[in-house]
């Protein structure tokens, strides 16, 4: 990839490499959108940060490609457990170490470097997609037709700009495009300091376990996170008397992990205090300005999902950004954006307190877990994925705004592999669909996938008492249909208002 001159155009920007900012930078490049990433350090952060993520970040993992170069990276989770002060369990939260029915599994966990060297790596297959380290922007001037972005060159001092028809910010809890957005945040209320240890065992400590355990002591809560190979990291509440830079001394990390762990079992990698926050940006988007991931909503780490709600923006982000720069559909798609996705992310969120809040068993007996009692067992915590909020489903049609599985192919290939990046209507037989509306649906970039190329494609269909479904890029569900009448609803969706992408070429063979 090379880097461009001065007053260079680009169709997006991404302001930020993390991993929100380079799965974006994936899915664009897959679309073939001109795409530059602008990042301010000059190399990927070395320690680790986010641990976790789910089934629906690997199967976005999988649409760019890079899900088979991400397994070797990755463990899988059997689930969370929540211990009283006495090591008794209040709430099993398992995960199911077979495949979900979006064909992953629902738990992975990771070594953050690990995961962005792949997907940093993953984007030198996209010639149209640049990026440059060691570049801070300081501004963002938008007129009718894009945004100028200018930026200063850290390792030479000198400043640039650069044309964009689209900006996005993927630059964190601080970012800059939120300010020029102007958006304002609602605080949901949980503001915690919490002390972050990574540790590097020196020798077998099988006893602690592939669960992540949440000690629920009110005199001092804790987490405790397995990493993949050696790593293992406890969360640690500070708190309100102790001095922050106190807490991180090597003494008193020690003190506070004496119960689980010495320094003959482990060396320290880092040791630092965080303040957990739970904000959701009020406007998401300004005209050409736009927010995906920590720069528009952050959560507690309880639930796993402050990652995994970044790579959601992304995945619903790139194909409309797609669709709106080749012409396909009208810029008003780009509304869908916030409605859809704040909703979501606030489900998780408020979960995600409610989970922070289980200090003691009055709190489990209370019921802020939200799962179901049994009795003489703990109490047994499921999580449901929350639906899309109002936007492209249509919300009166059957499964609209659920999650559509992935299926296995007569062949061995995954479902998801043969349609790419597009939309696709899922029916038993093409016999099903009037020869009409297959045009229809084929003129406006929609693909098909039948049961006689999947089996479970028409064992889904009925057990849902279904006759067809329109699946998104995002593999969300704009709504099913059991009737004529509410086929032709869907046929409707693709052509009037707002037109859906053409489909992607595949991404290439070569996948590093």
């Amino acid at each position: 990839m090379q880097d461009g001159c001065a007053f260079q155009s680009y169709d997006v920007v991404i302001i930020g490499r993390g991993p929100v900012g380079a799965t974006l930078a994936n899915l664009l490049g897959l679309c073939g959108v001109r795409t530059l990433v602008l990042e301010r350090e000059a190399r990927a952060y070395h320690l680790p940060r986010a641990v976790h993520f789910d089934d629906e970040c690997m199967r976005v993992f999988q649409a760019i490609g890079l899900a088979e170069a991400i397994l070797p990276h990755v463990i899988v989770s059997p689930g969370m457990l929540f211990l009283d002060a006495d090591g008794r369990m209040l709430l099993d939260w398992s995960r199911p170490l077979t495949l979900t029915p979006l064909g992953w599994n629902l738990s992975y966990r990771f070594h953050q470097p690990d995961l962005e060297e792949v997907l940093i790596g993953g984007l030198q297959r996209w010639p149209h997609v640049a990026t440059r380290n060691r570049c801070d922007v300081f501004a963002l001037d938008q007129d009718e037709t894009g945004v100028r972005v200018r930026y200063e060159d850290l390792s030479n001092g000198q400043l640039t700009e650069v044309r964009a028809r689209y900006v996005i910010g993927c630059d964190g809890a601080r970012s800059l495009v939120r300010r020029f957005i102007g958006s304002g945040m609602d605080d949901l209320g949980f503001h915690e300091r919490w002390l972050v240890v990574d540790v590097l065992l020196k020798r077998n400590r099988d006893d602690l376990g592939d669960y992540s355990l949440q000690h629920c002591d009110p005199r001092r809560p804790a987490t405790y996170v397995r990493g993949t190979g050696t790593r293992r990291r406890w969360e640690i509440t500070v708190l309100p008397d102790e001095d922050t830079q106190g807490v991180t001394q090597p003494t008193k990390v020690w003190e506070l992990l004496s119960r689980w762990i010495t320094p003959e079992d482990a060396e320290l990698e880092r040791a630092a205090v965080y303040t957990f926050h739970s904000t959701i940006a009020q406007q998401w988007r300004d005209r050409r300005l736009i927010l995906a991931g920590d720069s528009a909503h952050q959560t507690p780490p309880f639930l796993g999902q402050g990652m995994c709600a970044g790579i959601r923006d992304a995945a619903n982000l790139a194909w409309k950004l797609s669709a709106i720069l080749s012409g396909h559909a009208d810029a008003r798609l780009l509304d869908t954006y916030q409605s859809e996705r704040q909703p979501h992310v606030r489900e998780f969120v408020e979960l995600a307190i409610r989970l922070g809040g289980l200090i003691n068993t009055k709190a489990v007996e209370a019921g802020l877990a939200a799962g179901q009692a049994r009795e003489n067992a703990p109490v047994k915590l499921e999580v449901k994925k929350p639906l899309l909020g109002p936007g492209l489903a249509l919300s009166d049609l059957p499964m609209a705004g659920h999650l559509a599985p992935q299926f296995t192919l007569h062949d061995g290939r995954r479902s998801d592999d043969a349609i790419g990046y597009a939309y696709v209507l899922l029916t038993e037989s093409a016999g099903a669909i009037p020869r009409p509306l297959q045009r229809a649906f084929g003129e406006n970039g929609v693909s098909m996938l039948t049961g006689d190329a999947a089996a479970g494609v028409g064992t889904w269909l009925r057990d849902n008492g279904l006759r067809s479904a329109l699946v998104r890029p995002d593999r969300y569900v704009v709504g099913a249909a059991s009737n004529d009448g509410e086929l032709d609803r869907l046929a409707a969706a693709v052509i009037l208002p707002i037109h859906v992408p053409s489909r992607p070429e595949h991404i290439p063979e070569d996948i590093p």
